[in-house]
C-alpha cells in the first residue's frame, strides 16, 4: 500500500492545514509531524538536526513535508522558517513550538553554571516567545490560527530529577501561553500548551543516559497510572487535538498528559485487591 493511500484511509481532522513544528526532526516533534501528515496537514519541520529532518521528509514525502534549518534562539532563523511556510503554502495555520533542551543535573544549585542556565532558557523559553511572535505576525491578518507550546509536568511541580533551568523555563512557557492567549484571542488565534510526563525519546535518553526501555520502566515506577507507558505518540495525539477544530473553543489551556502524576502525592504502595 502506498504512502498516500495509507494517509487517505485515516481520519483527516487537519485536512488542508499548514503546520510548522520546531524540533520536528526527532522525538515528540517527529511523532507529531507524522500524525499531522496522516491527518491531512502539510508540515514544515524546523530544526537544527538537518540530516534527521531531511530523513523524515524523505520518508513522508516532499509533497507532505519540507525542512528548514532553524535555531530557535536566532530570531532571523525563526522569521525565515515562518516566511518559508508562507512562501511555500500561502498561509500558516498551526505552529507547534516544540524545540527544547535541558542541562546536566547537579546535586546543588551552587554547582549550576549561569551559562548553562541561560542556554536552556534561550531555547525553551525565548524560542517559544520567538515562535509565538512570528506566528502571530502572519496569523493576525488572517484572524485565525493555532499556537501550541511544549511545556512539561516540570511546569507544575518541583522535582529533584529536573534541573532548575528546565523547571524554570517550563513554568515560564505556561505563563507565556496564557498571556499570549489573552492578547491573541481577539484575532481568533488560540494559544495552548501541552505538559507531558517523562517520555522515552532520544532527548530523554541522552539526558538520563538510559535505554528507552529503562526510561519507560523508571517513569512507570514513578507514575500514578499503572499498566500503561506514556509514548511520544500519546503526546502527539494531544497536540493534534489542540490543533484541530475538535478544540475550537479551547485557548489558554495547559493540557497535562501525565496519568495523574501531578495530582497525586507520594504514598506507600497499596496492596492489590480484587474488585
Amino acid at each position: 500500500m502506498g504512502r498516500l493511500s495509507v494517509f487517505s484511509s485515516l481520519p483527516r481532522r487537519l485536512e488542508g492545514k499548514i503546520a510548522l513544528i520546531t524540533g520536528g526532526a526527532s522525538g515528540i516533534g517527529e511523532c507529531t509531524a507524522r500524525l499531522f501528515c496522516r491527518s491531512g496537514a502539510k508540515v514544515i519541520i524546523a530544526d537544527v538536526q538537518d540530516e534527521l529532518g531531511q530523513s523524515v521528509c524523505r520518508d513522508l514525502g516532499p509533497e507532505n513535508v519540507s525542512f528548514v534549518h532553524c535555531d530557535v534562539t536566532d530570531e532571523a532563523h525563526v522569521q525565515d522558517a515562518v516566511d518559508s511556510a508562507i512562501a511555500r503554502h500561502g498561509r500558516l495555520d498551526i505552529v507547534f513550538n516544540n524545540a527544547g533542551i535541558t542541562d546536566d543535573l547537579h546535586p546543588s544549585i551552587v554547582d549550576n553554571k549561569k551559562v548553562d542556565f541561560e542556554r536552556v532558557v534561550a531555547v525553551n523559553l525565548t524560542g517559544v516567545f520567538l515562535g509565538t511572535k512570528h506566528a502571530a505576525r502572519v496569523m493576525i491578518p488572517n484572524r485565525n490560527g493555532c499556537i501550541i507550546n511544549s511545556a512539561s509536568v516540570s511546569a507544575l511541580v518541583g522535582s529533584t530529577v529536573s534541573t532548575h533551568a528546565y523547571t524554570c523555563s517550563k513554568h515560564a512557557v505556561v505563563g507565556l501561553t496564557k498571556n499570549s492567549a489573552v492578547e491573541l484571542g481577539r484575532f481568533g488565534i488560540r494559544v495552548n500548551c501541552v505538559s507531558p510526563f517523562g517520555v522515552a525519546t532520544p532527548f530523554s535518553q541522552k539526558y538520563a543516559k538510559m535505554s528507552m526501555e529503562e526510561i519507560e520502566k523508571a517513569m512507570s515506577s514513578m507514575g500514578n497510572l499503572k499498566g500503561v507507558y506514556l509514548k511520544p505518540e500519546d503526546v502527539a495525539e494531544g497536540v493534534a487535538f489542540l490543533a484541530s477544530d475538535d478544540s475550537k473553543y479551547v485557548s489558554g489551556h495547559n493540557l497535562v498528559i501525565d496519568g495523574g502524576f501531578t495530582i497525586s502525592s507520594p504514598s506507600p504502595p497499596m496492596p492489590e485487591t480484587e474488585v
